[in-house]
């Protein structure tokens, strides 16, 4: 009996784990529908906190966490630039704050001074009119992580293919819900400092070392320390500049040739020579054959016209 009581509990406590498991599922909204739209965003222009970092994205809640510790009643907001499933884990670039204002309300300067003292930038983005939006449950700590892996994915593949230029992605957890947009419109204004210094540098680094086309076309597609898939516009002068030096090699002068190509056009105009004159050899000795021809006809053909005239001389006479 008491074995019986004791599976019996078991089977309660296994059932109960269950239950909340699948209510913590609901809760979070982890199986809530995901909708992308294209319209106007849900915050206008605003003033944020920020910190720059480079590295992967799940290493970005320690950011958000001391950004909410420095004041937890504003909105916190996640800007990131780069895709996970092009670029490197290590060199993904984001920035990680709080709004400190928005539309045309000025930012609490005290409040404003606090983050800069724990080594937080401040910057103004511009209004935008278009973005493609979604939006997500923020129920519990856990609903940033469940939203980044339900909408993320939704959103990259209805910009693909409409094929928008929409970037970067922007996170903003207001209040019950975590809002996610890409603007569509004036993009580069969303770009940190900290991000166009990186790129500055990564389009100087080539120029200093000298080194290949090819080589920065490498550098630019495969990511390694130095990280040099900045922008789509570093990927531009990437393929233009490959583009030129291909031309540049099509183009290249006869002079410039290598000397295992030498030898083998030497020995092709070897041949063509030994070949024309043995053309020229056998043509020759066909033109005497001819000419001996002709000129045994005609001697032929003399001592013809002497013999016809002689008959004619005798019958005359």
């Amino acid at each position: 009996m008491s074995d019986f009581i004791i599976l019996s509990l078991i089977g309660v406590l296994i059932l109960c784990l269950l239950l909340t498991l699948v209510g913590f599922v609901f809760y979070s909204g982890l199986l809530a529908e995901v909708i992308i739209r294209t319209g106007s965003p849900p915050v206008k222009k605003m003033t944020i906190a920020y910190k720059f970092k480079k590295g992967s994205y799940k290493e970005s809640g320690a950011a958000f966490t001391e950004s909410c510790s420095i004041a937890p009643k504003l909105c916190s907001i996640g800007l990131y630039y780069d895709d996970p499933n092009q670029t490197q884990a290590d060199c993904c670039r984001y920035a990680v704050g709080s709004i400190l204002s928005e539309d045309e309300e000025k930012p609490d300067e005290e409040l404003q001074r606090l983050y800069e003292k724990f080594g937080f930038s401040v910057i103004s983005f511009p209004e935008v009119s278009c973005a493609v939006t979604s939006s997500f449950p923020n129920r519990c700590p856990l609903s940033p992580i469940c939203g980044a892996y339900r909408v993320f994915p939704e959103l990259n593949s209805y910009i693909m293919e409409r094929r928008l230029s929409a970037y970067p992605f922007l996170e903003i957890c207001k209040g019950d819900l975590i809002h996610y947009m890409c603007p569509l419109e004036n993009q580069e204004s969303f770009f940190v400092p900290e991000l166009l210094e990186k790129q500055t540098e990564g389009e100087q680094k080539p120029k200093e070392g000298e080194e290949d086309e090819d080589d920065k076309g490498d550098e630019v597609t495969q990511t390694g320390e130095s990280c040099q898939l900045e922008s789509s516009a570093v990927i531009q002068e990437a393929g233009v500049s490959g583009a030129e030096s291909g031309e540049a090699a099509a183009d290249l002068p006869v002079e410039e040739q290598s000397p295992e190509q030498d030898e083998g056009d030497g020995q092709s105009e070897e041949t063509d020579q030994g070949a024309k004159s043995s053309g020229e050899s056998v043509g020759s000795g066909s033109s005497f054959e001819e000419l001996d021809m002709d000129m045994e006809e005609a001697e032929k053909e003399r001592k013809d016209g002497e013999e016809d005239h002689m008959k004619d001389n005798d019958e005359k006479a």
